[in-house]
C-alpha cells in the first residue's frame, strides 16, 4: 500500500468488525514505516473506544481479516444453526436465538478471562457417556472443525488475492 502513495505517507491499515457497532470489534492494526509514535496512540485510542485492539505485523493483517475480520460471519451462522436445531426440536425462535447468542457470547468471555484452552473448557462440559459428547461426535463427523479451519484458509488466500490484485 506504501509503495502506491507519495514518499513520506503516514500508513497504518487498520481491520475492525462488525461487533465494533456495539462497541465489542476485535480490531487489528499494522504499521507502516512513516509512523510516528503518536499516530500509534490515536489509532489505539480510536480503536479501544469500539472494542479491543490489538497490533500485527503487516504479514498477518489477510489471517486477521480471514479470523476477526470474516469470523462474525462464521459465528452468526453457528448461533443461527444452533437455533434452528432448537427450533426443530420445539423451542421457540426468539428464545432459541437468546439462548444460542448467550451460550456463544458467555463461553467467549470464559475463554477470554480463564486462561483455559477451548479443548478443556469443552471436556469440562462433555461428561462421559452425556449429551455433550454424543454431539461432539456428530459435529466431528460433519467436519465441523476442519470446515472452519478451512474458511479461515480460504478466506486469508481471498484476502491475499485482492491485496494483490
Amino acid at each position: 500500500m506504501e509503495k502506491a502513495l507519495p514518499e513520506n505517507t503516514r500508513v497504518i491499515r487498520v481491520m475492525p468488525n462488525i461487533p465494533a457497532l456495539v462497541r465489542m470489534s476485535a480490531s487489528v492494526y499494522s504499521l507502516g514505516n512513516n509512523v510516528l509514535d503518536g499516530d500509534t496512540d490515536i489509532v489505539q485510542k480510536l480503536l479501544c473506544s469500539i472494542g479491543y485492539c490489538e497490533e500485527i505485523h503487516e504479514s498477518l493483517m489477510d489471517i486477521a481479516t480471514a479470523l476477526s475480520g470474516s469470523g462474525p460471519a462464521y459465528v452468526f451462522t453457528v448461533i443461527q444453526s444452533l437455533a434452528d436445531g432448537a427450533v426443530k426440536m420445539g423451542m421457540p425462535r426468539a428464545q432459541a436465538l437468546r439462548l444460542a447468542a448467550q451460550a456463544v457470547m458467555g463461553s467467549a468471555k470464559l475463554v477470554l478471562e480463564s486462561g483455559e484452552h477451548p479443548d478443556s473448557l469443552k471436556d469440562d462440559v462433555c461428561s462421559p457417556g452425556g449429551c455433550t459428547i454424543y454431539a461432539m461426535h456428530s459435529l466431528e463427523r460433519g467436519g465441523f472443525r476442519s470446515s472452519l479451519i478451512e474458511a479461515v484458509e480460504i478466506a486469508t488466500n481471498r484476502a491475499k488475492a485482492i491485496g494483490e490484485s
